[in-house]
């Protein structure tokens, strides 16, 4: 108890909310919510959050359009941008571990105005991600019989997403450690079935190894023939690439209800590194190896439904299961799909309302919306991302494929605006930073490389968000709803930033003016009023299947 009286004489009435630092003791946040995550929970939901429907289903698509070697290419490729991303939002959210994450820090050394579209903008991308992943869980379902009413599926989901999520954040956490468990055991389980069968391993006895890298080839022309059309084709994967490889965002707005953020929140973005490289650039290598880009089930599902639109029609791991009449496996792989899918949407709800309860407490969304129950859960936002779903029924009056198509159109570009959002944060930081003489060498992380990684992390996701929909306008590819799903959100986030900024007259924040200490006093104080050292994922987990019932997991004073 010592050590908890000598941070006690230092804490102070400083926060940048009504809820203040009191002498001798503290709140955890400077808001309502509660700091409930603990380690093992918070690595497994960085992992739910980033591995859903696209690694698993849509990269059938990426493969169709640029085949094995493009799709290898792109996925290294976005895996490097996202790395400069990660390596940026990670020294903002281990020093400013505050509810919003990212959003409210662009808000807060950026610009009111940035803030303001930061926050409707990943809002927006949160909340249109629960009806996708919803409509794809049906599409899955379609593998074991195609009359499952789809309405039953769509209420099914909706009631199970509020039920993890309008309790406590501690049982969401939990439930997302295990579904996120799931998705870890069926990636690993999709990786050993490539090297096996490639070997081999499998029915027909067939090693095969890279033959679909020679035939049909490594590159497909996509559009147009010849060498533009294969670049076409990588552009494609690229596309692809860019809704499929997430993580850092969902870490930084996890960081707000995290335990001992400064450890906890530090470790899970030093992992996102490996985890872009296992999970992804091995997952793009591992699909072009056991497919070819030109299987006539994976092109008739993908060109025969809404014309190329539904790109998580099928999954290329099932397809290639059949090919080979590996029997059983198909099943498991589906039923696990499902928890895949379950997960990532039920990740995109507690990010869809948490987003727009960091807009509530900074003034950019009405009042009403601040409201948490005893919990630490916002009700009344939890209760308006839960409209959102709703969007799945669009399945019963539609080919699923067209609602994917579009969903996936506006997602992709809103996704890549939230990472635009967090290099020029980062490179305000890290003016002021420099202005002000605040030495990064004495924050819990400090990036690599720094500026450069965010310039070029910001430079390379500027190309992609305008290229994005150029084949839209090569001749005889316009239409006019393509132009708008591929730029509905770049032209809308601007909109939104001068709207605000004419409404309220902000300005840019001056690097001199910028405010670096803001919460850190009372983050300073909670962290220090631990008693026990940081408990690490494994000791975590070995606690949880009960072979140490006598293990301190973070006391407090």
């Amino acid at each position: 108890m010592e050590e908890s009286k000598k941070y006690d004489d230092k804490y102070v009435n400083e926060s940048s909310n009504s809820h203040d630092v009191q002498v001798g003791s503290f709140s955890d946040n400077a808001d309502d919510l509660q700091r409930h995550l603990g380690n093992r929970q918070i690595q497994l939901i960085a992992i739910g959050g980033s591995i859903g429907t696209a690694l698993f289903v849509s990269i059938g698509g990426a493969l169709n359009k640029g085949g094995p070697g493009s799709v290898f290419l792109a996925y290294t490729l976005y895996c490097c941008l996202m790395g400069l991303v990660n390596n940026s939002v990670a020294e903002m959210s281990t020093y400013m571990p505050v509810t919003g994450g990212f959003v409210r820090l662009a808000g807060k050394w950026v610009d009111e105005a940035f803030g303001f579209m930061a926050g409707w903008n990943f809002f927006f991308y949160e909340a249109l991600l629960i009806p996708f992943e919803i409509t794809a869980l049906n599409l899955v379902l379609t593998f074991w019989r195609d009359d499952i009413p789809v309405a039953a599926v769509c209420a099914g989901c909706i009631v199970l997403y509020a039920a993890c999520n309008v309790l406590a954040v501690k049982a969401y956490g939990e439930a997302e450690f295990w579904l996120s468990g799931g998705k870890v055991i069926l990636i690993f389980m999709l990786y050993a079935f490539t090297f096996v069968t490639m070997c081999g391993g499998n029915p027909k006895k067939d090693p095969y190894g890279f033959r679909h890298w020679r035939d049909p080839g490594a590159f497909a022309e996509y559009i147009t023939t010849g060498t533009l059309g294969q670049f076409e084709g990588f552009l494609g994967a690229l596309w692809a690439a860019t809704f499929c490889i997430v993580g850092p965002e969902y870490i930084s707005m996890v960081a707000g209800e995290a335990k001992r953020p400064r450890v906890y929140i530090k470790n899970a973005f030093k992992t996102v590194y490996v985890r872009f490289g296992i999970f992804f650039i091995l997952g793009a290598l591992c699909v072009g190896i056991i497919l070819p880009y030109n299987d006539p089930t994976l092109d008739e599902i993908l060109n025969g439904k809404g014309g190329g639109a539904g790109t998580a029609a099928a999954s290329p791991y099932v397809i290639a299961m059949q090919n080979l009449a590996v029997p059983i496996l198909p099943d498991v792989t589906n039923a696990l799909l499902l928890t895949s899918i379950f997960s990532a949407g039920n990740t995109y709800t507690y990010c869809a309302t948490r987003s727009l309860y960091s807009l509530a407490i900074e003034g950019r969304a009405p009042k009403i919306l601040r409201k948490c129950t005893r919990n630490g859960v916002p009700i009344y936002c939890f209760a308006t991302v839960m409209l959102f779903p709703l969007l799945s029924f669009l399945q019963l009056g539609k080919d699923s494929a067209v609602v994917l198509g579009w969903l996936v159109a506006l997602i992709t570009a809103g996704g890549a605006i939230n990472y635009i959002v967090m290099c020029t944060t980062f490179l305000a930081f890290f003016r002021a930073c420099k202005v002000q003489g605040f030495d990064r060498r004495t924050l819990p992380y400090t990036g690599y490389f720094q500026p450069y990684s965010a310039w070029i992390g910001l430079v390379g996701l500027v190309c992609i968000v305008f290229c994005y929909g150029y084949a839209v306008f090569l001749p005889g590819h316009w239409t006019l709803a393509d132009f708008f799903s591929s730029y509905t959100m770049v032209g809308v986030a601007p909109i939104m930033f001068v709207t605000w900024k004419l409404i309220h007259r902000t300005k840019i924040i001056p690097s001199s003016q910028v405010d670096l200490t803001w919460d850190a006093p009372l983050i300073d104080a909670y962290e220090a009023s631990f008693i026990s050292p940081p408990v690490g994922f494994w000791t975590e987990m070995i606690q949880l299947v009960g072979f140490r019932r006598n293990i301190d997991v973070d006391k407090r004073a």
